[in-house]
């Protein structure tokens, strides 16, 4: 027998009696596929159709330098199939749909996420940045290049030595009067340009984040279009450039750094939507405060966080189809009877997989809501700054939970497929190399739980929203609520005589959506007021001093957006089980009781310590969240079959049906050398005939 083809691998995995997963289940399959799809569905279905192309696939066994410039010849498949304009004003001939636009180019990372990220920082950053920091003028003397690809790009905002530090950075942009230019300089090394996609061989042209300088004062970041290369990619005078080589992964991408030796542009080369400098040199911004101004124009960073929060959801659901069907098909050890048994019958690689699937399904659902968010945003008439907190904040504290999710996803999903998950041709490792950065570039996971904790300390101090990390310890002032309940214990004492002798009253304590809930809200209530009653002793202190008093609390603090993060996805996962009905309803209902009541278990420790949950209630939770595996099980095929994802999407050979063909030849096998009488006798049988 040979592998099924692309066509039919995509029919329902087997189970152990040999018929389709859970035959008339009443799951609608087509409901929740639609559901998880999403608002933007036809631009999703569009990118997979494109995406089933072999040549927009990953070939792992390319040198890095053969990998970008395949990478780069796909960015110009993706132009000819006039996928990259959806973002762009209609003016210059895009579509003014930036939900549309990330919806479409998060589906890439099936294909490869060199692939995503250098799209990303052609058009995601690179463009993203002339689009939204520049004005009309800029948009008709550059977009419709970078639409094209004619001007491949850089987004030169870290440097070696800030990282996250954006604020800090040391590169410079000078004003001269006498020229009208501005003089763009890289002052030491540290302050060279670093991990700059585009910047090591294809960028010509990079916008460049400096400290703007005119008539002697520092006004802050601002970003100016920098020409690098002409035509025949030789650097321009001025400018130079190194290789940051081979990488952990994403190798079809040219990262590199670049520095800038007194390099002049025009002074209209400034992107001075929120802050310009008049011929004169006289600077002006319709955003008075610095702060303000400077948290205005990061504002195009949120696009890739919330791609990446997409594009992770995605990778965990390639994973999780992978490993569940193969978890139909591969067989492992007898329990007494003819046939091994499907490792989906075991309980432990049940507990691997579902509660990933679970949190997978919140991760999607939260992913959309997010997605709508930034779209409302960016397609607004007028431009509401409390929106943009709102998104960055939103954006902040999913794209690290769900790239963490991702990062585990993956290992588990290899582990459970054993020897074979661990072959590049069956993609975890591979993906797994790929994603390993989105925990740490577009904003470094722990520094954007850090932002989310500050604008949830904000809920007590509005002041908090403008200061920095030294001041912001100063001003804490509202008093954190009163955990003398917790502490004394009374709480978790009120509980055991509630469910004194009844299990199951215990059970459905923690299985109610509006008790996850209030226990999800609790954790991250307590982590920021209590890190505020310390915070506000710092009130009067000097600012180095307050500073340190706010270190004594950053782990709390990340811990606290850490769990707000989740408490989003869950809050998601419930609202999509209310547009749901039937059995889909049902059983998106176990899903979200999945999630959360893993949430719960995994802090059990400190739900119990701060009184949250009694003894009797958290010795309740294992059981109950075995109970809701065996009922979700049955399910699981569908569950994943509903993500929408064929076999020239997953290209793994474990999820081609191989392994099930496999598995019938060795029974068929054993069948026909029974049938024969040809079959050795068993030692054991022997021995206990002769017993007898």
């Amino acid at each position: 027998m040979t592998p099924l083809d692309s066509t039919s691998a995509d029919a329902p995995a087997r189970t152990a009696g040999g018929t389709a997963a859970h035959p008339g289940s009443g799951l609608d399959v087509a409901a929740l596929t639609t559901a998880l799809m999403g608002r933007w569905a036809r631009e999703r279905r569009i990118t997979r159709g494109l995406i089933e192309d072999p040549a927009l696939h990953k070939d792992p066994a390319l040198t890095y330098h053969e990998q970008r410039e395949r990478v780069f010849g796909q960015l110009e498949t993706l132009v000819e199939n006039g996928v990259v304009h959806r973002a762009y004003p209609r003016a210059v001939g895009g579509e003014d749909n930036p939900g549309g636009n990330i919806a479409g180019f998060e589906e890439l990372v099936a294909a490869d996420p060199s692939l995503q990220i250098k799209a990303g920082v052609q058009w995601g950053l690179f463009g993203a940045a002339v689009h939204q920091l520049g004005t009309e003028e800029h948009h008709r003397r550059w977009l419709p290049g970078i639409m094209s690809l004619e001007i491949p790009g850089c987004f030169a905002m870290t440097e070696i030595g800030h990282g996250s530090d954006v604020a800090s950075i040391a590169t410079t942009a000078t004003y001269d009067p006498e020229t009208e230019e501005f003089e763009v300089h890289t002052p030491f090394k540290a302050a060279w340009k670093d991990y700059i996609g585009n910047a090591a061989v294809h960028g010509r042209a990079a916008v460049v984040f400096a400290q703007l300088i005119t008539r002697g004062v520092n006004h802050g970041v601002h970003a100016l279009y920098v020409p690098i290369r002409d035509e025949e990619l030789n650097l321009l005078p001025g400018v130079s450039s190194e290789d940051d080589g081979h990488k952990g992964g994403l190798n079809g991408i040219d990262n590199g750094r670049l520095a800038f030796d007194r390099v002049r542009v025009p002074r209209e080369n400034l992107l001075n939507r929120y802050g310009d400098v008049a011929a004169d040199g006289a600077y002006s911004s319709p955003i008075e405060s610095p702060g303000r101004r400077f948290f205005t124009m990061l504002g195009t960073l949120v696009q890739g966080r919330v791609s990446l929060d997409g594009a992770a959801a995605n990778a965990s659901k390639i994973a999780l189809t992978i490993a569940i069907r193969y978890a139909y098909e591969r067989r492992q050890f007898s329990t007494g009877g003819d046939r091994e048994q499907v490792l989906m019958d075991y309980q432990l690689h049940r507990r691997r997989l579902l509660p990933l699937l679970a949190q997978t399904y919140a991760a999607s659902f939260a992913h959309h809501e997010l997605l709508e968010t930034f779209h409302e945003v960016f397609t607004a008439e007028e431009d509401r700054p409390e929106d943009r907190v709102e998104l960055e904040t939103l954006a902040a504290a999913l794209k690290p939970v769900s790239t963490w999710h991702a990062l585990k996803t993956l290992q588990q999903c290899r582990e459970a497929c054993g020897g074979s998950g661990f072959l590049t041709k069956n993609r975890f490792t591979s993906l797994y190399q790929d994603l390993d950065v989105y925990a740490t570039f577009e904003g470094d996971n722990h520094v954007l739980l850090q932002l989310v904790a500050k604008r949830l300390l904000g809920d007590y101090s509005k002041e908090f929203a403008s200061l920095n990390v030294g001041s912001i310890t100063k001003y804490v002032t509202s008093r954190a609520e009163d955990l003398a309940l917790n502490r004394t214990g009374l709480r978790r004492a009120a509980q055991s005589i509630q469910d004194s002798g009844n299990s199951r009253r215990a059970v459905n304590a923690l299985k109610e959506a509006q008790s996850q809930r209030e226990l999800l809200q609790n954790r991250v209530h307590t982590l920021i007021s209590a890190a505020a009653q310390e915070l506000r002793r710092a009130r009067k202190l000097p600012e180095e001093e307050a500073a340190a008093v706010f270190n004594s609390q950053q782990v709390r603090l990340i811990e606290a957006g850490r769990a707000h993060g989740e408490l989003l996805q869950w809050e998601a996962l419930t609202r999509a089980v209310e547009e749901q009905e039937g059995q889909n309803a049902v059983v998106l209902t176990w899903l979200r009781d999945l999630f959360g009541m893993t949430l719960i278990e995994k802090n059990m420790g400190w739900y119990m310590s701060h009184g949250f949950v009694s003894t009797r209630r958290a010795r309740t939770l294992e059981p109950y969240i075995n109970r809701l595996m065996e009922r979700l099980e049955p399910y699981s095929l569908e569950l994943v079959d509903a993500f929408g994802y064929k076999q020239a999407h997953l290209r793994a050979e474990i999820s081609s049906g191989i392994e099930g063909i496999r598995q019938e030849d060795a029974a068929d096998y054993r069948d026909r050398l029974r049938a024969s009488s040809e079959a050795p006798v068993d030692e054991k049988s022997l021995r206990a005939r002769r017993k007898r």
